[in-house]
């Protein structure tokens, strides 16, 4: 018997508890993890609280990553005692996911935890770290440098904006941060952003072509917010967006992109092919001390995971939520 997080929906309706399940009552992977850490993301939430119809089958644990210690291995990749991660792939919501003592997954969906990175550091990182990873290392692709001017964060005290802002910083980067939380100034000046701007200076409808601002921008925000954005940045600009916390809608113009050569970047950490996986990670084991994922990282039990989903939807997190399923 395992412990986790079940999601159930029936003739009593929606509903989040802590229970304890046999192991038959996994997925059919072929590599079976004893889960060590797991985290909250903004996705989590929304499958905790049941606010967005994002679990595609019941009952379900939640969990969209994890890392751990591999049990057993019928793959010849992985063998008993390696350490490995995992993002995405739909596990926590078609599949079993991470909130859990235990997981049996499929080896091509795991990639083995660097060397220079424990299994809390990685879910310290998690899903949030390793998603603005890639959006960084897409801008760069798209010929973003320190040299060529300011980097925008959109939702910058949320997981992946925290993590945007701290790493552009370690890379060199000068990071403007846009944030709805007026108390959290100092946490964004610690992590490395230079500027703070207020949210709503964003999320209003705006004009099809703004004053030229950021040379790139890392956006969680979606919608009004993205649009604006868009028309703010400097010519052969370019935008990684990887979130719709305001909206999935995007009403903008073509203006930015046929008149000032900005390219919107689509980040999709989900699905992601293997070759990119490892080299965010490795990426990121090269250039984010331990004291920095401490210092974004909270951790909690399982037990509070299900108080700290609503909280998260909310607003009220700041940084990284990681769970300890020990714990």
């Amino acid at each position: 018997m395992f412990k986790c997080l079940l999601i159930d929906k029936d003739e009593n309706g929606y509903r989040t508890s802590i229970a304890e399940l046999p192991e038959e009552k996994l997925a059919q992977g072929n590599v079976l993890v004893n889960v060590l850490y797991s985290t909250l993301n903004y996705k989590d939430a929304l499958a905790i609280t049941g606010k967005a119809p994002v679990i595609r089958s019941f009952p379900m644990i939640p969990g969209i990553d994890f890392s751990g210690i591999v049990e057993h291995s019928e793959s010849d990749e992985f063998k008993v005692g390696d350490k490995v991660l995992l993002n995405g792939f739909g596990v926590g919501e078609k599949h079993m996911g991470g909130l859990s003592q235990k997981a049996k997954v499929n080896s091509d969906w795991l990639i083995p935890l660097p060397e220079s990175i424990s299994p809390l550091q990685a879910m310290s990182i998690g899903t949030a770290g390793y998603t603005a990873m890639l959006c960084i290392l897409a801008l760069e692709k798209n010929g973003i440098t320190p040299q060529s001017g300011k980097i925008l964060v959109t939702g910058a005290t949320g997981g992946v904006g925290s993590f945007a802002v701290k790493l552009l910083s370690l890379m060199g980067y000068t990071v403007v941060a846009s944030t709805g939380s007026s108390d959290q100034h100092d946490y964004l000046t610690d992590l490395g952003a230079t500027e703070i701007i207020d949210r709503t200076e964003l999320s209003e409808p705006g004009k099809p072509l703004m004053k030229e601002k950021w040379a790139g921008a890392v956006d969680s925000i979606g919608s009004h917010t993205l649009a604006n954005v868009c028309a703010s940045i400097q010519y052969g600009g370019a935008v990684a967006a990887c979130g719709l916390a305001q909206g999935m809608d995007l009403p903008a113009s073509v203006a930015p992109f046929i008149l000032r050569g900005v390219s919107l970047l689509g980040i999709d950490s989900v699905m992601r092919p293997r070759a990119d996986r490892v080299a965010a990670w490795k990426k990121l084991s090269e250039i984010l001390p331990e004291k920095e994922m401490q210092s974004i990282a909270e951790v909690i039990s399982l037990e509070e995971s299900i108080d700290i989903a609503t909280k998260l939807l909310n607003g009220d997190v700041t940084g990284r939520v990681v769970v300890d399923v020990n714990k």
